[in-house]
This record gives C-alpha cells, sequence and structure tokens, in this order.
C-alpha cells in the first residue's frame, strides 16, 4: 500500500464521515488514537486530521482556570448547561494530572459534572497531561479539532490550575477566562502578574448569600488591577464579572460577553489572524518536540547522554559543551 492510499484508505474516509454525522464512539476513538504514543496510531490520525481539516474552525474555543476550591467544575457545568439548552453542542476538554503508575487521568471529570455528562448535546474527554509542561496535554489541540469536525461549536478547555499550563492554553483559545473566588487583597497579591495579563475575561464565581458583598470588593479590586496592565487587544478591554455557579446567576451574562469579545476582534480580523499565529506556533511546538524524541531515540546519543549528564552533574564539563557534544553525534558532524 503506497503512503497516498493509506492516507486515503476505506476506513479513514468511513471514520472520518462518521465524525461529521457527530458519531460520539468514532470521536471518542479517534481521540483515543490522537493520544496514543505509538508511531502508527500517530499517523493514522494525523491522516484523519487532514482529511477533516475543512470541517474544523468553526467554534468559540474557550480556555478555562482558575485557584483550587473555586469551583470550576460546578461552574463549567452550569455553562454548558446553559450552552446545551440554548441548542449548543459543547465539547469540555478537562486537562488531568497524570498518574505516574499508568499515565492515565486520575480525576474522574465524568463523576464531578454528573449532569453535563448524560446530556446528548455535550461531549466531557479527560485527558492526561503525560507529564507534559504545566500539565497541558501534548495533543489537547488535535482533540479539539476533532471535536470541531463532530460538530461541537463550543469548546471548553479545563486546566490543571494556575501555573505554567496557563500559557499553553491560552495560545490555543479564542478567549482566556480566569475563574476566581470571591476574596481580594492576598488573593489578589498571590496571582502572578502574567495570568492576570493572559485573562480575556476574569469570573468571580461563588458571588451568592453572604458572599455577595466579598464578590463585589473583589470584583471591584480586580477591575482596579486590569486598569493598571496593558490590554493584549487594541480592541478589547478585559471585564470583569461575577457568577453563581451553584444558583445558576451570572451566567447568560458571562455569555453575552463572549459574544461582545467575538465581535470587538472580528471586527478587523484580529481574531483571525490570533488563530493563523497559534497554528504557526503550534506547527513550532511539533519540530521541538519531534527533535526531542528522535535526539534520545538516536543509538548513539542514548549511549552517551548518561555519561555527559553525570559530567555535568559532577562540573566535570560545561552543560553548553555536553550539548554540543551530543548535537555533533546526533547531527553526524
Amino acid at each position: 500500500m503506497t503512503e497516498k492510499d493509506n492516507k486515503k484508505s476505506p476506513e479513514m474516509i468511513a471514520m472520518a464521515e462518521k465524525i461529521r454525522r457527530g458519531n460520539r464512539r468514532a470521536l471518542a476513538r479517534a481521540i483515543t488514537q490522537a493520544e496514543s504514543i505509538r508511531k502508527d496510531h500517530q499517523e493514522q490520525a494525523q491522516n484523519l486530521l487532514t482529511e477533516l481539516l475543512p470541517d474544523t474552525g468553526k467554534s468559540i474555543r474557550v480556555g478555562i482556570s482558575g485557584t483550587p476550591g473555586v469551583g470550576k467544575s460546578t461552574f463549567i457545568e452550569a455553562f454548558g448547561r446553559y450552552l446545551t439548552g440554548l441548542g449548543h453542542k459543547v465539547a469540555v476538554l478537562t486537562i488531568d494530572p497524570s498518574s505516574k503508575r499508568t499515565g492515565g487521568s486520575i480525576l474522574g471529570d465524568k463523576t464531578r459534572m454528573e449532569e453535563l455528562s448524560r446530556d446528548p448535546n455535550a461531549f466531557i474527554r479527560p485527558s492526561p497531561s503525560g507529564g507534559s509542561l504545566g500539565g497541558v496535554a501534548r495533543r489537547t489541540r488535535e482533540v479539539m479539532l476533532l471535536c470541531e469536525a463532530a460538530g461541537y461549536d463550543v469548546i471548553l478547555i479545563e486546566t490543571v490550575g494556575v501555573g505554567q499550563s496557563e500559557t499553553t492554553v491560552a495560545d490555543m483559545v479564542d478567549i482566556f477566562m480566569l475563574l476566581l473566588a470571591p476574596a481580594g487583597g492576598d488573593e489578589l497579591q498571590g496571582i502572578k502578574r502574567g495570568v492576570m495579563e493572559l485573562a480575556d475575561l476574569i469570573v468571580i464565581n461563588k458571588a451568592d448569600g453572604d458572599l455577595i458583598p466579598v464578590a463585589r470588593r473583589a470584583a471591584s479590586e480586580y477591575r482596579g488591577a486590569v486598569g493598571l496592565m496593558r490590554p493584549k487587544s487594541k480592541n478589547w478591554t478585559p471585564k470583569v464579572l461575577m457568577t453563581s455557579a451553584l444558583k445558576k446567576v451570572g451566567i447568560e451574562e458571562l455569555w453575552q460577553t463572549i459574544g461582545e469579545y467575538r465581535d470587538a476582534r472580528g471586527a478587523d480580523t484580529e481574531l483571525k489572524e490570533q488563530r493563523a499565529e497559534q497554528a504557526a506556533a503550534w506547527m513550532w511546538s511539533e519540530i521541538d518536540d519531534s527533535l526531542m524524541n528522535h535526539l534520545r531515540e538516536h543509538p548513539q546519543v542514548s549511549t552517551m547522554l548518561p555519561v555527559k549528564e553525570a559530567a555535568v552533574m559532577a562540573g566535570e564539563l560545561s552543560p553548553t559543551a555536553a550539548a554540543r557534544d551530543l548535537l555533533a553525534v546526533f547531527l553526524g558532524k
């Protein structure tokens, strides 16, 4: 079978058609294939993605992060249920910490979002981080494209928490939302300025009952903080909203604000340009990862690596010299 025949195999064409029709089993199977570390699975997944690429890009991609205890799962479930009630198809991609023993997800996302998981217009997929930087699954971008091809028009990507993963997620979504608890002062000081600068929307959750006055004060403090920062976009100034996922309050206003964001940034193709830049960054990320894998798998390099690493750790060889020696062997110089 030639490479061209493999790319257009009847099995692949059939799976692509099932995904376009929204077949959940085919979508789940394709995602499992995309996340696999087997080379034959990766090749099949890339061929499938190439076939489905014209069917992607029609969703709104939303990144959601937040401090521990902020109620992300309850919020995502309430938000997702609201969107499916409007007729949207919602995919929730949750990035789980990986089990070091099995490499699998260790959080029960479907048990955390029990109602949403039973919604026929919602698709929840936990993905193990696989030890990748900041806990972001390496294949999350591909999973996102597969969900778009299956007709999901709102993609919610939940990160592990406030940390290094935020930059990676912000580089693959249209709008980045930071979910915070109704507290100010010390919490505001504890959040890294860089994470605040990534946010297009700041949402104070749990704004209900006795916490409403606290939430209002927190919202005022965050608005003041946002006002001191340089906005990412010339067409959008980050907004601070209050919600109560438990009471289903503020969800409608949040969705309206996301619509305003799309209108503001889409007016002069700014959002389109952002996606194009994200695609280019994705390509370079794949090049970096692939080169590192090839370097580690190189027979001579894999033999030399422990020796060079030991010499660096012992202070007998500089890291730069060791890196140059290893690269020279890899490049055949």
